[in-house]
């Protein structure tokens, strides 16, 4: 287990940075936000190749507003009208996206220093208590993020418990780029969900209420499309969004472990496969990313430089009772499974 200070957060608390290691694969992962900053694997000429978009420095972590590898919570994605009904209470939520809630509001799990349980070579256990009331959710909720690394890859598995009935969707929001993250737009790479159907969103991506094929539509990814083949097509839903940012909801039974997406690059001849026990899984095509600091060794991170694979409850499911339940009761215990796998093509 390797472990350096990064930084230190204003009030003095210090900021800590693991390398994990595992075959060829080493991962860094830094306390705050619980972020994975860096993930190194081989390439077709067996070079390593650092594949996630991430900073130097904790001041822009702190600075940036793109969620860059976090951790987040209690609730990723959106929550509409920022307000969710539970137990016959209404709960209003930060509203800070327009009118409506994301990732856990103003100071969300990616804004925290998390502990560390446990750390060796290749897992590190961190552990994050948020009390009740934090951005108005109810109940002290206790979660438990394991990072483990393998040689075929990367596994995180969430566990949470509540002292009171509560909402719970936890994921990470790592971007990745398969031909470095140095290395500029991921429109050439190729992108492939496993997912007949996904929900379409109005102009401030909260989620219709349908869960539509994607059959006839540039949202149909079944088979492995260059991410910018499609992506400026005159189609309402990528012109809302500049691109894709919409939740799939992944074939096969919520709570197994199964495949979700691929993603593959030509030049390095790098495949990433994820899985995930989730319902669903955000793709997001890195349209924000402008407007960032630079990136690790100074990369101009812009528009399209990385891609996301949120795996997760779908988006405003406390307000959509035909979505699967992202409510976490007492005396449950929430757990979650991604994995992201890395082989040469």
């Amino acid at each position: 287990m390797e472990k350096i200070l990064f930084g230190t957060m204003p009030n003095g608390t210090p900021v800590e940075q693991y390398t994990l290691r595992a075959g060829q694969l080493s991962c860094d992962i830094i306390t705050y936000g619980g972020a994975l900053r860096a993930l190194r694997v081989p390439d077709q000429n067996g070079k390593l190749t650092d594949v996630l978009l991430g900073f130097d420095t904790l001041e822009d972590y702190r600075r940036q507003d793109k969620y860059i590898g976090a951790l987040i919570g209690r609730y990723g994605n959106r929550i509409g009208d920022a307000k969710f009904t539970l137990n016959g209470r209404e709960f209003h939520l930060a509203a800070n996206n327009g009118k409506n809630h994301l990732h856990g509001g103003n100071v969300g799990f990616d804004k925290q220093v998390w502990q560390v349980e446990s750390a060796s070579q290749d897992a590190l256990v961190l552990a994050l208590t948020s009390p009740d009331g934090q951005e108005n959710y109810p109940g002290t909720l206790s979660v438990q993020v394991t990072y483990r690394l393998s040689a075929e890859g990367l596994t995180i598995d969430y566990k949470a418990e509540t002292t009171a009935d509560t909402l719970c969707n936890l994921t990470n929001h790592a971007y990745f780029n398969l031909a470095g993250q140095h290395s500029g737009p991921v429109t050439a790479q190729k992108i492939q969900l496993f997912a007949d159907r996904y929900t379409p969103t109005d102009a401030g991506s909260i989620p219709t209420g349908e869960v539509a094929d994607v059959s006839g539509t540039p949202m149909d990814l079944r088979q492995l499309t260059a991410i910018g083949a499609h992506i400026d097509e005159d189609f309402a839903q990528l012109t809302l969004a500049r691109g894709y940012d919409h939740n799939w909801a992944v074939n096969g039974a919520a709570g197994t472990l199964r495949p979700a997406a691929r993603a593959y690059c030509e030049e390095t001849g790098i495949m990433l496969e994820a899985l995930t026990t989730q319902p669903g899984v955000q793709f997001y095509s890195g349209n924000y990313l402008d407007g960032c600091p630079a990136g690790k060794g100074g990369a101009p991170y812009d528009i399209r430089w990385g891609f996301c694979l949120e795996t997760q409850g779908y988006p405003d499911s406390p307000n959509k009772p035909q979505f699967p339940s992202t409510v976490l009761k007492q005396g449950e215990t929430y757990h979650q499974t991604t994995v992201y796998q890395f082989s040469v093509k």
